[in-house]
């Protein structure tokens, strides 16, 4: 691209999160397949992070249960499969192939490895390769009878599932490890297995297996390039940092894909140089009129860029981050993390800002709207997050 570079301000990066990650009012979607192709990916770690990033992008969220329940366990439209840095995500099922073969397949092999390492290891060499070939392949039979199973009653059908080894033997971390807990984890990975429905709740992160359903087997490079321009689509524009970081990539990686779809550079205040896709090189309209959104921690926006400064200031960070990196629950104002969230005991969802310029009466009364929003839909269900942070910890108490 010849001449000077088109400069996306801040603002206008603001405006495009709002309408492409469906947080303004006139972007909210109608179900929760259009939340998440619209985002690429939800973070699945924490159970209830799905049900609460898709609740704050639906027109109709009193039913984001009941909804997401049938797209993730009835028809199948959605699927909870390892992804990105070896993390579970939720993806619309017609991603799954791009997912697994842009991403999975190198982590995969690298888990295998450890596995069977560590196995004939920690157990002096009484467990095997060969073995676990054995063993895995009468598991995933007994989990195609069932159809879906809890390792519990997949060790019933297989017990050799439950063997044990140790693992780092002699070091500070070493600990009993069973072959189940190993295995269903590196086969996810593989892309041979998914998580089914929970035992529980939808909170619950406690979850049967399934075996996971047939997709193609596609070329890496082309998978990379579909999965970038996913990507871009959704978060454009985007740094060489932001991409690196979000796919899990090598850097050589990311810059064949960004060439080979004609990813189209810019520069975002500060200078940065930055990506878009060449369909997306407009102007973007700001949203109708201001909003407000209580997103929860591990939100695919909050945690969707490395560099954030542009929608979060790092003075917020002690406050809404636990110690790993994690973001907590945070509350938004056009385009902006202006504070945090959290549910109490006795079902308030209460709410508290940290950064106040500009947020006079009226704007926190549309921020208490949407507290109140998520507080009737979540209609008494206790939610706390797996990864806790201190502003979090501090409001629920």
């Amino acid at each position: 691209m010849g001449g000077r570079r088109r400069n996306i301000g801040t603002e206008e990066r603001r405006s495009r999160l709002a309408l492409r990650q469906r947080l303004a009012p006139q972007a909210r979607a109608v179900t929760p397949e259009e939340v998440a192709g619209s985002l690429v990916a939800l973070h699945g770690t924490d159970p209830a992070t799905v049900y609460l990033a898709v609740g704050a992008r639906l027109a109709d969220a009193v039913r984001t249960v009941a909804e997401g329940e049938r797209a993730l366990y009835e028809e199948r439209t959605l699927v909870r499969m390892h992804g990105m840095r070896h993390t579970v995500f939720v993806f619309p099922t017609g991603l799954a192939a791009v997912v697994h073969a842009s991403t999975g397949l190198t982590i995969a092999v690298k888990a295998r490895a450890a596995l069977v390492k560590d196995m004939v290891t920690g157990s002096e060499g009484r467990l095997t390769a060969e073995w676990l070939s054995e063993v895995e392949a009468s598991a995933l039979a007994a989990l195609a009878r069932r159809g879906q199973a809890t390792v519990a009653e997949l060790t019933r059908d297989e017990p050799r599932l439950k063997e044990r080894f140790t693992y780092g033997a002699g070091r500070s971390y070493e600990a009993e490890q069973t072959v189940s807990s190993r295995l269903m984890r590196v086969l996810g990975v593989e892309g041979r297995v998914v998580r089914g429905r929970p035992l529980g709740a939808w909170t619950s992160s406690q979850f049967r297996w399934a075996v996971a359903p047939p997709h193609p087997v596609l070329p890496t490079d082309a998978a990379q390039r579909e999965l970038l321009r996913h990507w871009l689509a959704a978060c454009g524009p985007a740094t060489e940092a932001d991409l690196k970081w979000w796919t899990g990539w090598k850097l050589t990686d990311v810059r064949r894909a960004l060439a080979a779809i004609g990813a189209v550079p810019v520069t975002v205040d500060g200078g940065a140089t930055a990506y878009v896709t060449a369909e997306d090189t407009e102007p973007v309209q700001s949203p109708a009129g201001p909003w407000a959104a209580l997103l929860p921690g591990l939100d695919p926006t909050a945690m969707g860029w490395q560099e954030r400064d542009w929608y979060l200031s790092p003075g917020l960070r002690p406050a809404l981050f636990d110690g790993s990196g994690n973001v907590g629950p945070t509350v938004w104002w056009n385009g902006r993390v202006v504070g945090g969230w959290a549910r109490r005991p006795d079902g308030e969802v209460v709410w508290r800002l940290l950064e106040t310029a500009g947020l006079g009466r009226e704007e926190r009364s549309v921020i208490g709207a949407e507290a109140d929003r998520l507080g009737s839909w979540l209609a008494g269900t206790p939610v706390t997050p797996r990864f806790r942070t201190p502003l979090e910890k501090e409001l629920s108490a």
